[in-house]
């Protein structure tokens, strides 16, 4: 374990901590700031230099609640670098306003090239800031190094499905037979910038909104990437992206989502992390509506855990068919109260959840529900808790 780092998620109204955090304390913070199915990752390394992923949706709320962690959580006076993934609205859109509200030094980002799908317009290409670099694969961030820490880089592993040239040994020829292709996706999310992020052992990834088949090709036939400590779950958890193979390739030990209550999260990706070799924990910044209380994780990992008040909460997702668990099989449309109401199918349902958690140590939850059956020891209690469904 690296010492000095410090992890963050953002909420409306404060941090749920994962580390420490402070200005210019010697360590390294990473906070995703909640613009609420966008994408917002703030970077401070140990020399207090500072590195914002994306800049969330248009409008004021989301520049103004990187404003918030910047400034007084974080003890910033600008931002040294913005790297903009792809030409979004939900990554690229609050990055004019952002430049009225606090200093921006150096923009990096794909600028216009042949073929450009999507075009961020003329806010966005005119707001202010120090400079502006068009970002290519294999380029490094010019980072200040603090004396005391160990050392921190950021590189461009891919943009513009241009990728770096892998290693002679990184061979992935196993996890690649697995890989099953989807239709294209024309829009600028294949387009994304791809970036590394490392603090002497410690590994950090992120692929914007990387498209299924470009993740396979990131890490096939040979791994580009190599395995991460942290993966930002890419497209907030859509399932165009988040390609098994890629997750086989990387094995992050924790993945953090930055979804939105209606966005994100959906059932085929959840599986696809849920079975991700050595993942510990999964984060999510807001339940997910889609994926119901069958895959969202437990409210101690979601940052946002209540974002308006609702009737109920799905028990299903509220896409796909709810797989079959016996006692309760045809619950897709039903509420959480309404199953608390129905005592003999409830009782059967915990029963099942207790005896999975005195056998695995899973962590229960909610009362009156057996989906989360999250792993204090890896994907171990995911794969019994399915088979009794």
């Amino acid at each position: 374990m690296v010492k000095g780092l410090g992890i963050w998620l953002a909420t409306g109204l404060g941090l749920a901590s994962l580390g420490w955090t402070g200005e210019k304390d010697g360590r390294l913070d990473i906070y995703w700031v909640d613009v609420e199915g966008g994408a917002a990752t703030l970077i401070v390394t140990p020399a207090g230099e500072s590195v914002l992923i994306d800049a969330g949706n248009p409008g004021y709320r989301d520049p103004n609640r990187i404003v918030q962690v910047a400034t007084k959580e974080a003890g910033l006076r600008r931002i040294d670098h913005l790297i903009t993934t792809h030409y979004h609205r939900d990554h690229f859109g609050g990055a004019a306003t952002l430049a009225t509200l606090i200093p921006i030094g150096t923009v990096h980002d794909n600028g216009v090239f042949d073929g450009m799908p999507d075009d961020p317009g003329k806010s966005y290409w005119e707001f202010a800031a120090q400079a502006r670099r068009v970002i290519h694969a294999g380029d490094k961030l010019s980072l200040r190094q603090r004396v005391e820490s160990p050392p921190v880089s950021i590189h461009c592993l891919g943009t513009r499905k241009q990728f770096i040239k892998a290693s002679p040994d990184t061979a992935n020829c196993e996890a690649c037979a697995a890989h099953r292709p989807k239709d294209r996706d024309g829009s600028d999310n294949a387009n994304s910038v791809v970036t590394l992020l490392e603090f002497g052992p410690f590994r950090f990834y992120d692929g914007g909104d990387l498209t299924w088949n470009q993740e396979f090709r990131l890490v096939c036939p040979k791994n580009v990437v190599g395995r991460v400590d942290v993966y930002q779950v890419t497209h907030h958890g859509l399932d165009s992206s988040n390609n098994p193979v890629l997750l086989n390739a990387l094995q992050p030990q924790v993945a953090i989502m930055n979804n939105g209550t209606r966005k994100g999260g959906q059932p085929a990706a959840m599986q696809v992390l849920y079975s991700a070799p050595g993942l510990e924990d999964l984060w999510q910044l807001h339940f997910s509506q889609l994926s119901g209380q069958e895959y969202t994780v437990p409210g101690l990992f979601i940052a946002n855990p209540v974002d308006e008040v609702q009737t109920s909460m799905p028990i299903a997702p509220l896409t796909g068919r709810r797989r079959d668990n016996r006692c309760c099989r045809n619950l897709t449309a039903q509420s959480a109260s309404w199953l608390a109401q129905q005592a003999p199918c409830r009782s059967a349902v915990e029963s099942r959840c207790e005896r999975l958690a005195a056998a695995d140590g899973c962590r229960r939850t909610l009362p009156g529900s057996c989906p989360r059956r999250w792993p204090s020891n890896g994907k171990a209690c995911w794969r019994r808790g399915s088979s009794v469904q």
